[in-house]
């Protein structure tokens, strides 16, 4: 079957739209069947191989590609045993297999894909707070232009803190404003809630008392990602807000004392949130590294830690460890704090910076904030979709 060149990534594959246009890209000048599979030379002298089973996967003729979501329909089951033969036609390469099927690829997709090249992305790496960090602040007429949203969503994902300030002092703008990105992450406390003082709390959040850092719903299998609050009424005296990155905190804890961090993340323990209706628990580590130990997400709530389930010759050095990370959390080196005022809304990621708020006199004024929840994964689709335009 025959095939149309390999289609443009930013027309169909929503994964391939962080790439840059690569019709730019150098025209092939050669291609030579290998032991290895296909070796190229592009003609700025770049070269690479690719193996025939890897390009027969990758063909994107509507027979192995369906023609509108351009979804993969082939499936790679059987080795190549016979080699297709090889042609360069205007720069880009296509081969015919022995059953007479036809794949084409265009140059620039290819030089793009080899192995030897990094991937662009559009979702900036984590970047750990430095002494004189300030958050990024955006106005919120210029969040609503693509350039804006895509300023904000940049600082977001690499600081894990961002404000949209100058808003209007409206009920359920922090839903319509989250839902530019994505829908609202539901949780026991629902799509979307207020943060005041109430009778009967069934959460410190919903009271005036002062509340020390910690993530939201450590007690989740996986906790909400990102959090936004949007400020209605702030006239209380008190009632700042703190932020913390945890990873500066837990690379201070690293330089400090290995074994405490080694402890705190090898160590699950159990979180607990109970009320009338609800009973959820998880246990996990207070803090989870990846591989290269980059911190991964933070588990730090002290109100809802429960019971402390460990071997009790385990206890005493676990205490420790966790002492010496809340402290380190909460000195002056390593805390942020500033007044939220009404018509700004600060959104940070819950899994990696911890938040709290100084007590505040509800006697002395309103304070009324409406928060929401948004999974990370909707935040880097929407900075990857406005990074093809913008």
């Amino acid at each position: 079957m025959n095939s149309a060149l390999q289609t443009s990534p930013q027309d169909h594959a929503p994964e391939m739209g962080e790439l840059a246009p690569y019709h730019s890209s150098p025209a092939l000048i050669q291609a030579t069947l290998t032991q290895q599979g296909v070796a190229l030379t592009w003609q700025e002298g770049h070269q690479t191989t690719l193996p025939l089973r890897w390009l027969r996967d990758h063909c994107a003729c509507p027979a192995c590609r369906h023609p509108q979501t351009r979804e993969r329909l082939y499936l790679p089951l059987e080795p190549i045993t016979e080699p297709p033969s090889v042609a360069l036609l205007e720069g880009h390469l296509h081969l015919t297999w022995q059953d007479g099927h036809v794949s084409a690829f265009h140059s620039g997709w290819l030089y793009q894909r080899r192995p030897e090249a990094a991937l662009a992305s559009a979702v900036p790496k984590v970047a750990p707070w430095e002494d004189d960090f300030a958050p990024e602040r955006i106005r919120h007429s210029d969040f609503l232009t693509p350039e804006g949203e895509k300023a904000w969503l940049t600082a977001m994902l690499r600081d894990g803190l961002a404000l949209i300030t100058d808003g209007p002092l409206v009920e359920e703008e922090v839903s319509r404003l989250a839902e530019r990105i994505g829908p609202l992450r539901a949780t026991n406390f629902g799509a979307r809630f207020d943060v005041r003082s109430k009778p009967n709390p069934n959460n410190a959040a919903y009271t005036a008392v002062g509340l020390p850092l910690h993530i939201d719903l450590p007690n989740w299998r996986q906790p909400p990602d990102i959090q936004l609050l949007y400020c209605l009424q702030n006239g209380a005296s008190g009632g700042e807000s703190l932020f913390a990155d945890g990873a500066r905190v837990v690379e201070a804890l690293r330089q400090q004392d290995p074994a405490a961090l080694a402890i705190l993340s090898e160590t699950p323990i159990d979180f607990r949130f109970q009320d009338e209706t609800h009973d959820i628990s998880m246990r996990a580590p207070v803090v989870t590294l990846d591989s290269a130990g980059n911190l991964v997400e933070m588990r730090l709530n002290n109100w809802i830690r429960d019971a402390l389930h460990l071997p009790v010759e385990q206890m005493d050095a676990w205490y420790s460890a966790y002492a010496l990370l809340w402290k380190l959390f909460h000195s002056e080196a390593h805390q942020l704090e500033f007044t939220l005022l009404p018509g700004q809304m600060v959104a940070f990621d819950n899994r990696r910076v911890l938040h709290g708020r100084r007590e505040f006199d509800p006697n002395s004024g309103a304070r009324h904030l409406q928060g929401t929840y948004l999974d990370r994964d909707m935040l880097a689709s929407r900075l990857r979709v406005l990074a093809r335009n913008v």
